[in-house]
Parts: C-alpha cells; sequence; structure tokens
C-alpha cells in the first residue's frame, strides 16, 4: 500500500490500480496472517490519509476544508470531533494562532478529535499536529523558489489524523485526543507584522519577530488547550524549522522533550516503525536566546541553533506535563523511495500508532 501510493486526484490520464493481492503465508498460522494483513492495512490506510492530505493543493485543502475532512474522518471511524472558530478561539484567548491567521481571508479552524476511553487514573495521550495549510511566511516572505511545496506546512496536522485513523481502525484500547490549529499563514493589510506583542492562551507575551516563525505561534495555544484538558503525555508534531533539516537532512527527525520518558517511548516506538529520529538538546543554557527586550519571549533567535530555539519557545506552554516535540520539516516531504511517491510522505502516522500501540501493553 506504501509503495505503490501515488496521488493522482488531479490527473485526467487513467492511473494503474493493483486489483488483488495474494499473500503467501509458508508454515505461519492464518488466523496471525490475517491480523497481520489487517493491522498493516489500517496502518498504511492512516500514512496514505495523511499523504492525500499533504498533496492536496492549498486552494482545496483550505484550514475549513481540513476541518470537514476531519469531520468526516470522525464520522466514518467513531470518533468525536469538535471544531473551534475564530470567535471561540477568541474567547479561550488564543491570541497567538489568532495573530497568525490575520493575513487570510480565510477564517481558522481550531480541530479537537477524541478516540476511545481512558482507563482508571489515567490521561489520555494528546497528539498535536501544526496545521498551516500554506506558508507564504507572512510579511517576512519566502523565496518563490518552491513555495509551492509550502502546502506540506501542515505535515504534523496530516500526521495526526492519519494516526486517528490508524488507531481506530486497530481499536487499540487507550484514549487518545488530537489536536490541531489549523489557518494559512498569508500577506494581507491586517496580517500581523514583526515587531508585533502577542499573548497567549497561558498569558505569556510573544515578540513576533519573524511572521515566518509561525508554526510555533499556533502550536502554543495548541499545547495550552492540551495542557487545559488534562492530556498527558503530550508529542506536538511538526514542520517547524529549516534548521532542523539542516541539521539532520531528509533521513533523521529532530526530537526534543522535557521528560526522558516521554522521549525514549518516542525513540523506542520509531525503531520499532522504521521512521529514524534523533534527540537533540533542551538546555536551558538556550533560553537566553528567545528572551524578548518587550515581551516575555520572542519567536525567532536567529540561525544559530534554530531548532532548539524553536523547541526551547515550544516548552512555555506545556507547563511540568511530560511533553516531546517531533521536528518533521525533513522527513514530510519525500523525493521518491521506494515505499514513498514523490510528495508527502507521511512521516509520523506509523511513529505515533507505534507509540499508542505500545502504551497498551504498558
Amino acid at each position: 500500500m506504501l509503495g505503490l501510493y501515488r496521488f493522482d486526484a488531479y490527473r485526467t490520464s487513467d492511473a494503474v490500480k493493483v486489483q488483488e493481492l495474494a499473500v503467501l503465508r509458508g508454515a505461519l498460522e492464518r488466523d496471525a496472517v490475517d491480523e497481520g494483513v489487517r493491522r498493516g492495512r489500517d496502518v498504511a490506510a492512516g500514512v496514505t490519509l495523511a499523504r492525500d492530505l499533504i498533496n492536496e493543493p492549498p486552494n482545496v485543502l483550505t484550514p475549513g476544508e481540513l476541518a470537514r475532512r476531519a469531520q468526516e474522518l470522525a464520522g466514518a471511524n467513531g470518533l468525536e470531533c469538535r471544531v473551534l472558530d475564530a470567535a471561540a478561539m477568541r474567547e479561550l484567548g488564543m491570541n497567538a494562532l489568532l495573530g497568525v491567521a490575520s493575513g487570510s481571508d480565510e477564517p481558522p479552524a481550531f480541530i479537537v478529535l477524541r478516540y476511545g476511553a481512558a482507563r482508571d487514573g489515567a490521561a489520555p495521550l494528546g497528539l498535536i499536529g501544526k496545521g498551516i495549510t500554506f506558508d507564504s511566511g507572512g510579511i517576512s516572505i519566502k523565496p518563490a523558489e518552491n513555495m509551492h511545496e509550502m502546502k506540506g506546512d501542515m505535515g504534523g496536522a496530516a500526521a495526526v489524523l492519519g494516526a486517528m485513523r490508524a488507531i481506530a481502525g486497530l481499536g487499540l484500547d487507550l484514549a487518545v485526543t488530537a489536536v490541531v490549529p489549523a489557518t494559512e499563514n498569508l500577506l494581507g493589510g491586517r496580517a500581523q507584522v514583526p515587531g508585533d506583542v502577542v499573548r497567549a492562551m497561558n498569558g505569556v507575551t510573544i515578540e513576533v519577530i519573524n511572521t515566518d516563525a509561525e508554526g510555533r505561534l499556533i502550536l502554543a495555544d495548541a499545547l495550552c488547550y492540551a495542557v487545559r484538558e488534562g492530556l498527558s503525555p503530550l508529542v506536538d508534531v511538526a514542520t517547524l524549522t529549516g534548521a532542523c533539516n539542516v541539521a539532520l537532512g531528509p533521513f533523521y527527525t529532530g526530537v526534543f522533550g522535557n521528560d526522558d520518558g516521554t522521549a525514549t517511548a518516542l525513540l523506542d516506538a520509531a525503531r520499532r516503525a522504521g521512521e529514524k529520529m534523533w534527540r537533540l538538546p533542551l538546555d536551558a543554557a538556550y533560553e537566553e536566546l528567545i528572551k524578548s527586550d518587550v515581551a516575555d519571549i520572542k519567536n525567532a533567535a536567529g540561525r544559530a541553533g534554530g531548532a532548539i530555539t524553536a523547541a526551547m519557545f515550544l516548552r512555555h506552554f506545556v507547563g511540568d506535563t511530560p511533553w516531546a516535540h517531533v521536528d518533521i520539516a525533513g522527513t514530510a516531504w519525500d523525493t521518491d523511495r521506494p515505499y514513498a511517491a514523490k510528495g508527502g510522505s507521511g512521516f509520523g502516522v506509523r511513529l505515533l500508532v507505534e507509540l499508542a500501540r505500545r502504551a497498551t501493553a504498558a
């Protein structure tokens, strides 16, 4: 399913489709083979969903359309879905997210999906996905070259939604809540500008140094919401920094965390799932780099250690909740490998499913 995937929704020529697959089971018990096939199909369906979302054109997959597809996903898989509009976000004090959304005519959407029932004394696992459906960079505009790939800046949201599809299909015995802040980052007469100060949901004030460092702004409010909902541990997945791509290239994903247990669980799940990850430091010394002259913190600290300072920024919005940040900037987009066609890779789905699966066995 992964190797034969192609995004052909907008091609007018007929695509070749596989009609039948035979599994040669040898000495294995038929029930074990059938179960393995079922699990593989459900996980691959989650990855395929994520790839489809990333590959959709940005004039199709707006924040509102992403919310609609999340509702459709919920209806088909027995999930609970809630979508907050801009008015509800404003009431909750999500001014960091709304600041990013202010440059677009497309309204933002804040998507919450819930699956399963919590065990006694256990909090639901929280999965948070960055949902920038197109990123121009805002006033700090990006270069034109390859900007079309910025339709994939919602790769974290796609991974989280794909994981929820797979977790529901597998019927895993745990509670999981997915949180997806979705918006465009565009230029307009009301767009935020460098020098603006916004107040996040938890009251932390942020000086906007660079409007292209927008992903961490929308994640700030999403993480605050997840903490308020009592989710734990939290794992956010985001195409957050070019710096992580520079550091690790297209083969490894960077992971940061305030809790060794959560980080170790993610690294173990990554090895099992075949999605390579490397833990990067979250040392208190880097805090100095995100101090602001006019607010509590600033949203950009320059090129040096850019992936780390972005993670340090996010740490301000999780409190004492165990949390890990997964930066998929280098791995969310593929250049054509045997199991991943050119375009959205769906990276993170198998990782998150394996994390959830291992949590049910704990």
